[in-house]
């Protein structure tokens, strides 16, 4: 299954891939919302190799992961790779500058499913594919519109 959306932001794509990288806010930000989240890499900053261990609830039920960066091209994008016992996935993050201070983002996500029971609670997702596609629509559109709003309150801005 998969979900494709692009947003466009009024900010320098360096200074978007730099808050696309910033992987500490979307760890809190994961926290917040109730995952255990575990970094299972020795990095020193950012950058392909950088994994963590998840666990979460979904759907009433405990789920875990393990997410690693598979790809880490600065500032034109970067690569996660989700792993579980019965769901896989890949998100891919894509910037193209099209002006000094536009920036093009385009997000491409995929889950594919390993056992029997995934591909029934795919299959169950697929029903809804249309509420989903919305909805990923907007999270990625009100991302791109956070990352804008910050860049514009910046001191000196």
């Amino acid at each position: 299954m998969q979900f494709t959306t692009r947003a466009d932001i009024q900010a320098p794509i360096a200074w978007v891939f730099q808050q696309l990288s910033d992987f500490p806010a979307f760890e809190r930000q994961a926290m917040r919302r109730g995952a255990d989240l575990r970094r299972v890499d020795a990095l020193p900053r950012p950058g392909k190799g950088s994994a963590w261990d998840v666990q979460f609830q979904f759907r009433g039920r405990d789920r875990k992961l393990h997410a690693e960066v598979v790809a880490f091209d600065p500032p034109s994008g970067l690569s996660l790779l989700a792993t579980s016992p019965n769901l896989g996935g890949s998100c891919t993050a894509e910037l193209v500058a099209l002006a000094r201070t536009t920036t093009r983002l385009t997000v491409a996500l995929e889950i594919t499913a390993s056992s029997l029971s995934a591909r029934l609670l795919l299959q169950s997702l697929k029903l809804a594919r249309g509420n989903l596609t919305r909805k990923f629509e907007t999270a990625v559109s009100e991302f791109a519109l956070n990352l804008q709003d910050r860049y514009q309150r910046r001191p000196g801005n």
